[in-house]
């Protein structure tokens, strides 16, 4: 429980001075922020963002995967977001293994097959980067006139860089 005490006590102090509670619902900014679920990566910290700022999705690799899209869409066609940023990063840990590598060990840790799920891992960063933002633009349900861009964020120096032919 000692991470959860932490994380409530933080809370307690959050809540003292907390005075953002009338936050409207669509962001302040027309942003969506699709990236990993790394705790090195935190678009608030290294994007200036704050409560209500913008929609920041998050999940393994930061991949335009089906849910991360269902989020997109309701995003850009409920709530107005027009600018979405996919951020990869530097030393992720989906360039460490294979969706063979995981089948055989979810199988072997709990004797049930997990051939049907597909972990979306990669071996190039700047190349699946690629990839999720075409998949994005693709999509008959963002709207055409969002602009999709793919960026890198350097967990060593924090730095963020625009792919440009993403």
């Amino acid at each position: 429980m000692g991470s959860y005490d932490a994380m409530l006590d933080a809370n307690a102090r959050f809540v003292e001075g907390f005075d953002q509670g009338d936050a409207q619902l669509p962001p302040n900014r027309p942003v969506a922020v699709l990236t990993c679920i790394d705790a090195r990566v935190v678009p608030p910290l290294f994007l200036g963002l704050g409560i209500g700022d913008a929609h920041v999705l998050r999940n393994a690799g930061g991949r335009a995967s089906d849910d991360a899209l269902r989020s997109l869409i309701i995003s850009s066609q409920l709530l107005g977001t027009r600018q979405l940023m996919v951020i990869h990063h530097t030393d992720c840990g989906m360039l460490t293994f294979t969706n063979e590598d995981a089948w055989t060990m979810l199988e072997d840790a709990t004797g049930t097959s997990a051939r049907d799920i597909d972990f979306l891992p990669f071996s190039d960063v700047e190349a699946s980067l690629r990839e999720d933002v075409r998949t994005i633009r693709d999509n008959p349900f963002i709207p055409k006139d969002a602009e999709v861009t793919g960026w890198v964020y350097d967990v060593r120096t924090g730095r963020v860089t625009q792919v440009e032919d993403a």
